[in-house]
């Protein structure tokens, strides 16, 4: 999901089809209108973030249909900037997050990201 992210963050493409290949619900909203709102303010984002995620979860514990995933992610080299002039936007420089999120296996058989939160930089 975050390198899809992350690929479609480049133009601030919230309508890219990868947005929807591992996330669905309250993750791909948060995702497009989060995409919208840079789109709108002229701002894309340069770099990729580094994750690490590991299960912290399994639901239920035969035949799972959910699982929820643990990270500290990094994102010192995932930055936003103007898309007019180049110009670094963020404040902050960017750096490790907590990030939980749930994954659910879909009709299809597939698994997605349903929802997550990223807590703020320095929280892991």
């Amino acid at each position: 999901m975050w390198q899809d992210m992350a690929t479609a963050a480049k133009t601030s493409n919230w309508t890219s089809p990868l947005l929807a290949r591992n996330a669905t619900g309250d993750a791909l909203g948060a995702i497009t209108r989060g995409m919208y709102a840079d789109h709108l303010n002229g701002l894309i984002t340069k770099g990729e973030p580094k994750n690490s995620p590991s299960v912290s979860q399994i639901s239920p514990e035969k035949k799972p249909t959910a699982v929820m995933i643990s990270d500290c992610g990094d994102s010192s080299h995932w930055l936003k900037y103007r898309k007019r002039t180049g110009k670094l936007a963020d404040q902050r420089p960017g750096g490790r997050q907590r990030i939980t999120a749930e994954v659910k296996k879909q009709d299809d058989g597939t698994w997605k990201v349903t929802r997550f939160a990223v807590e703020g930089v320095g929280s892991c």
